[in-house]
């Protein structure tokens, strides 16, 4: 048990120093949240002193990278209300609907055609398609991938949509974005960029009272999508798959309806009269505790991710996610021009 706690530890620490850097101006303006900086510090870690470091400590690594990582994405949910999908309309959420299924089938097909393995393909696949990072971790107890895979899947989805963070406001400005009036401007980011991150920079380096946060909203009602996405999974995954997965029972992802259960809890005291201040704060505090367990999961799966496993992973996750990109890219600009305007 000593030994377990000081593994706990150990994470616990470059985690600290993961949030305290995602908090130095130059890091922030890139919108490099304390998860990635999290991952970061655990591969460095995983290359350099892992092997000093006492079997024994392995227990307290796994309960970060698993345990924290549930918790983390339950408490996740209070930052989302029902609310938000309400105000969005009809057209943000058949827009979400349609590129995250869509993201997920194309991606499917192509891994299996590349040769990529089932795991790595879904972990990709769902992390292109929903929150990024978050999406990754919350697919990963679904999948039961190596941890190497996982610190993959996060890393591709970390560089495109870093890449669009920079492009879209860019495509702003420069008039390629001209054909879309700025609710469509939003919906077309909000849907179709990789971490919540870099919706909220993408979105604000716009400049638009509209856009910013219409990209944020859309954002978050495909961050809801991960319940469903999740359950599908885990009744397809029993059944088993054609690239390779186990037939038996259905892993249940209980930490999936706890997270609904918050949205909703959240929902209602959203609704409730003279609590606004009040439930600023103890949203801010949840979202805070939230957001270092999952820096703290995101730190574990890194301290497992040595360059071998990257290697042994080779170019076939970043051609996938590439794939993917240009299907967000390109798919997600024609639906926010001609299937937004169909209804309104």
């Amino acid at each position: 048990m000593k030994d377990k706690i000081y593994g706990i530890f150990l994470i616990t620490v470059m985690s600290v120093v993961a949030w305290h850097l995602a908090m130095v101006p130059a890091i922030k303006a890139l919108s490099l949240s304390s998860l990635i900086m999290g991952i970061l510090l655990g591969m460095i870690f995983a290359n350099t002193l892992r092997s000093k470091v006492p079997a024994s400590w392995e227990p307290g690594l796994k309960f970060c990278s698993k345990r924290m990582l549930r918790t983390g994405i339950i408490l996740y949910g209070f930052r989302l209300t029902f609310q938000d999908v309400v105000e969005v309309g009809a057209a943000a959420l058949v827009v979400d609907a349609i590129v995250v299924v869509g993201t997920i089938c194309l991606g499917y097909w192509l891994g299996k055609l590349i040769g990529l393995d089932r795991d790595s393909t879904l972990l990709t696949s769902v992390g292109s398609a929903i929150c990024g990072a978050a999406a990754v971790l919350g697919a990963e107890p679904i999948v039961k991938g190596e941890a190497h895979k996982t610190a993959v899947a996060v890393s591709t989805v970390v560089i495109f949509g870093t890449i669009s963070m920079f492009l879209y406001p860019i495509a702003y400005r420069v008039g390629i974005l001209d054909g879309l009036y700025a609710q469509q401007i939003g919906i077309y980011t909000g849907s179709t960029l990789h971490e919540v991150a870099h919706v909220v920079g993408a979105g604000n380096a716009m400049a638009n009272d509209i856009i910013a946060p219409t990209a944020l909203i859309v954002k978050m009602v495909r961050v809801i999508l991960l319940v469903p996405v999740l359950l599908v999974m885990s009744w397809w995954l029993s059944k088993g798959a054609p690239m390779g997965g186990e037939k038996g029972k259905i892993n249940v992802p209980w930490f999936a309806f706890i997270f609904l259960l918050m949205i909703g809890v959240n929902s209602v005291l959203q609704s409730m009269y003279g609590m606004e201040e009040w439930l600023a704060d103890v949203r801010g505090i949840i979202n805070v505790v939230s957001t270092f367990m999952l820096t703290m999961a995101m730190t574990a799966l890194g301290a497992d991710t040595s360059f071998a496993k990257f290697r042994q992973a080779g170019a076939k996750p970043f051609y996938l996610a590439g794939m993917i990109y240009v299907w967000l890219v390109v798919g997600g600009y024609l639906m926010a021009k001609f299937l937004v305007p169909l209804m309104r």
